[in-house]
């Protein structure tokens, strides 16, 4: 007999390990799991395959089966991962109670207090039944209470007693290409997704080039990030290591957080009191984000942090002990053709901290201090064949890049590469 799942979750956090670990990175195959049962991983992997559908995809290596997501932005405009989000586990209990109370304040002119939604529950819902499910004043108060919080039902004080009704609706409709654009490339885009589920309309005006759809699995830990941010709270949260089995606890406080428009992917910047430093976190590698007191030193945090700005080139920032900053320099000389003014237009338009010397009419210099040089290789690269001269303050950055060349000749048959 085959176990029986459900597409359910009760616990969004093991799933998005399941997903990012076996189908996001794709690094991970059968055999590899061995924190649980194989039937435990089975059922997961059907569960995942249950939403995602006809976007998986495998290899075969000699290590086993290796399953993964595969995306054709051309034919797929929604975010696919999404759907997992939308699988929240619940009792009957809490679904029964839920469409009872929207039945009963289904205008937002309609308002009771609890004592009268309760006899309303009992008369009308459930003595029909023979055991009726009973729901008491202190469940039906916390169901409200936690609808409150979400903005859905709205309390109002009359005299002593507090009355409840359905919060006012919102026109959306005029908001359609809007919703559509945020939900596949905003932080947090689920959040539009979810409210596209209420329209009856699902026409969209976008497809994307480069969509970058496996960020959707870290909304949680993103949104609970932007809540301390806006609170200006510390944060306890886990950081996972390829490198350690054990994910590491520390204790943070989260300033920004930058996403790459190259790949997706998502940064925090946060500043560590425990080493009077600044430190960036892929947020796909945190989890268990827990709130703490407010700081009353975020903002002078914050603006330090926006100055160092000026010198990161990607996320590295580099300081020593003492708070100050060290800054490593890079400069490379391009010489281009009469008609490659486009070659200039680039270096100005793509440098994102430094500055662009002309020294004559076909030679240009372009010269930077920044924490990290290694974080500028990929760029520099797509510059090689107009490259006279450079210049790595970071000898070991420098010889890494005449290292990647000296490769690419020997694979082109190319005998000498010129200083």
């Amino acid at each position: 007999m085959m176990s029986s799942y459900s597409e359910l979750i009760k616990n969004f956090e093991k799933i998005r390990a399941y997903m990012r670990d076996f189908y996001v990175y794709g690094f991970k195959s059968r055999d590899d799991f061995k924190s649980k049962s194989a039937r435990s991983y089975d059922d997961e992997r059907r569960r995942i395959e249950s939403w995602l559908g006809d976007n998986m995809s495998f290899v075969r290596t000699p290590e086993g089966k290796n399953v993964f997501i595969s995306i054709d932005s051309r034919t797929i405009r929604h975010n696919p991962l999404y759907k997992a989000w939308k699988a929240k586990s619940f009792t009957d209990g809490d679904i029964t109670l839920h469409f009872i109370i929207f039945d009963i304040l289904h205008d937002p002119a309609v308002k009771r207090t609890v004592s009268e939604l309760l006899a309303e529950i009992d008369e009308k819902y459930l003595s029909d039944f023979e055991s009726p499910m009973m729901f008491d004043e202190s469940t039906v108060r916390k169901k409200l209470r936690e609808y409150c919080e979400a903005g859905i039902i709205v309390a109002e004080k009359e005299g002593r007693k507090a009355y409840y009704r359905r919060a006012d609706s919102t026109d959306i409709s005029d908001l359609n290409d809007v919703l559509h654009y945020f939900s596949e490339v905003a932080p947090c885009g689920v959040i539009g997704s979810f409210i596209l589920d209420k329209e009856e309309s699902d026409t969209d005006s976008f497809t994307f080039k480069h969509h970058y759809i496996t960020c959707a699995i870290d909304s949680g830990v993103l949104a609970a990030l932007f809540t301390a941010m806006r609170e200006k709270r510390a944060v306890t949260i886990s950081n996972m290591s390829r490198l350690k089995d054990l994910p590491r606890l520390n204790r943070i406080v989260p300033l920004r957080v930058f996403i790459s428009v190259q790949s997706g992917r998502q940064h925090l910047l946060a500043y560590l009191p425990e080493y009077n430093s600044f430190h960036s976190y892929r947020v796909d590698y945190l989890s268990n984000v827990k709130l703490e007191e407010p700081t009353p030193r975020f903002d002078e945090l914050r603006a330090e942090l926006d100055r160092m700005q000026g010198k990161m080139w990607g996320v590295s920032v580099k300081r020593n002990k003492w708070g100050v900053d060290h800054l490593e320099h890079v400069e490379f000389t391009v010489k281009v053709k009469d008609n490659e003014e486009y070659i200039v237009g680039r270096l100005e338009r793509e440098k994102r901290v430094g500055t662009v010397e002309k020294l004559d009419d076909n030679t240009y210099r372009f010269s930077a201090d920044v924490y990290d040089s290694s974080e500028m290789i990929p760029w520099i690269r797509t510059f090689i064949c107009r490259i006279v001269k450079m210049n790595f303050s970071n000898r070991s950055v420098g010889n890494r890049f005449k290292k990647d060349l000296e490769v690419m000749y020997r694979m082109y048959n190319v005998e000498e590469v010129s200083e």
